[in-house]
């Protein structure tokens, strides 16, 4: 992801890893979840990402892209 840069680490998981990012162009800063790959990862990481499209709620913003 060559268009953001790494603020910090926010915090560590199963699954991965999520950062704070800034936008190099927009100054925008992002949560972004780092998620390794797997066979049984991969099943599971599809269902979060289908739930994490489907959020609606005061604390997040918006899912952005996967």
């Amino acid at each position: 992801m060559e268009k953001y840069e790494v603020v910090k680490d926010l915090g560590a998981g199963n699954f991965g890893v999520a950062r704070l990012l800034r936008h190099k162009d927009t100054k925008e800063l992002v949560a972004m979840k780092y998620i390794e790959r797997g066979h049984k990862i991969d099943e599971n990481v599809a269902r979060e990402i289908i739930n994490h499209r489907s959020l609606r709620h005061p604390n997040i913003i918006r899912f952005k892209e996967a």
